[in-house]
């Protein structure tokens, strides 16, 4: 061969490759930076360690989230742009929704969302919600009072015309399986973004948590998440600890019989992680399903009868062992309703019906589990005063 030659068709090939890589550069440059020649905007980042609904990649001047829907057939993940005000939007992102961020103007639609905002303080961007009756949040109730929020309805009953005219920086909706995103297409068509937010179906107490990252990103509060959320992370991981050397564990049962149906948490829950993680023994903790288990009455009144504890009675508006017999005399017979340990989560429910459990101790897992070691293990946590939880009588 023609040295000449091979060294020549070696510099074409090798030129080709440049060219090559220089226009994949420019694409992923584009895609991820559009233009944007300033220097990074987030020096703090957050890393998801327990939630498997969402993630957070970082560019210079935007981060893109992707939310993964466990309902939706069609669209199984749904991606946004978090674009920092006054910088150029990326492209390569057709079909993401653009976010701007900060977000100054939020319409959170489930009290979860609430508890979200809160643990961060930033109750101040909340300009509407889809019902203002169950508000445990008392800077969220003083901004009702004000008509700082304004109600906006739910699933079908949205006041669209309402939202249009608001034009919140962002909509965040309840991801469910009656809830679909395509009921928000006009509000995306508004150019107002909607996020469906499933954290409830996560699995474990720590990944529902976790989603607080997400609205730290929305918020620019990546230093702060980080530093809170590591202490409720740590502090998660020792009571664990010290209720997984306990000698004992006792059995206990949860909720109560409504109409046709006992619902029970299902093994594969973050209700029963709460359960295992403070030492407890659940009958039902080898199962898998989304949610709860729609049992029937007989099913669960033999394991009900030898329970040492019945947790979780409240849910229905229980305050006290009579209202349990007015609603069925068979309670009665169980063992926890002998000995006097029930309990249940509404130690801070307020008087409109409004459950504080359900927004604050939703980024609190440290507390709801300090509260179930107290129940269950009173002898390992003697200093501790139930937060959430409190004995029915």
């Amino acid at each position: 061969m023609n040295i000449s030659n091979f060294l020549s068709g070696y510099c074409i090939v090798f030129l080709a490759a440049i060219l090559v890589a220089c226009s994949t550069s420019s694409t992923l440059y584009e895609q991820g930076e559009s233009g944007y020649e300033g220097p990074a905007l987030f020096k703090e980042k957050v890393v998801i360690r327990h939630a498997k609904g969402f993630t957070i990649d970082y560019h210079k001047n935007f981060k893109l989230v992707k939310i993964m829907s466990p309902f939706e057939k069609t669209t199984d993940t749904m991606t946004f742009v978090l674009l920092q005000r006054g910088t150029p939007k990326p492209e390569g992102y057709p079909s993401a929704q653009i976010i701007p961020i900060p977000v100054q103007s939020l319409v959170p639609m489930s009290s979860m969302h609430i508890g979200l905002v809160g643990f961060l303080g930033a109750e101040h961007i909340v300009t509407g919600m889809g019902n203002l009756t169950y508000v445990s949040s008392e800077n969220i109730r003083a901004r009702i009072k004000s008509g700082d929020i304004k109600e906006v309805g739910k699933d079908q009953g949205l006041n669209e015309e309402l939202l249009i005219a608001m034009h919140p920086d962002l909509v965040m909706a309840i991801g469910s399986p009656v809830s679909k995103i395509n009921r928000y297409q006009s509000l995306k068509q508004a150019g107002i973004p909607v996020m469906v937010n499933s954290e409830w179906i996560e699995t474990t107490p720590l990944a529902r948590a976790e989603w607080v990252k997400l609205m730290a990103a929305l918020l620019n509060k990546e230093a702060e998440v980080n530093a809170r959320f590591g202490e409720s992370e740590k502090e998660y991981a020792r009571l664990a600890k010290l209720a997984k050397g306990s000698r004992t564990r006792p059995s206990l049962v949860s909720g109560m019989n409504s109409k046709d149906a006992w619902f029970v948490p299902s093994g594969s829950g973050y209700v029963c992680r709460f359960f295992q993680d403070a030492g407890g023994h659940y009958q039902w903790a080898d199962t898998k399903a989304t949610g709860s288990l729609p049992l029937n009455f007989e099913t669960v009144y033999p394991i009900a009868l030898h329970a040492d504890f019945w947790l979780n009675v409240g849910i229905l508006g229980v305050k006290s062992r009579q209202e349990l017999l007015d609603k069925d005399r068979r309670y009665a017979d169980f063992k926890a309703f002998k000995t006097g340990n029930i309990f249940t989560h509404n130690k801070r429910q307020a008087a409109n019906g409004a459950n504080d459990y359900w927004e604050s101790g939703a980024v609190s897992p440290h507390l709801v589990l300090a509260d179930l070691i107290k129940i269950l293990h009173p002898e390992l946590l003697p200093a501790h005063e139930l937060v959430y939880y409190q004995k029915v009588e």
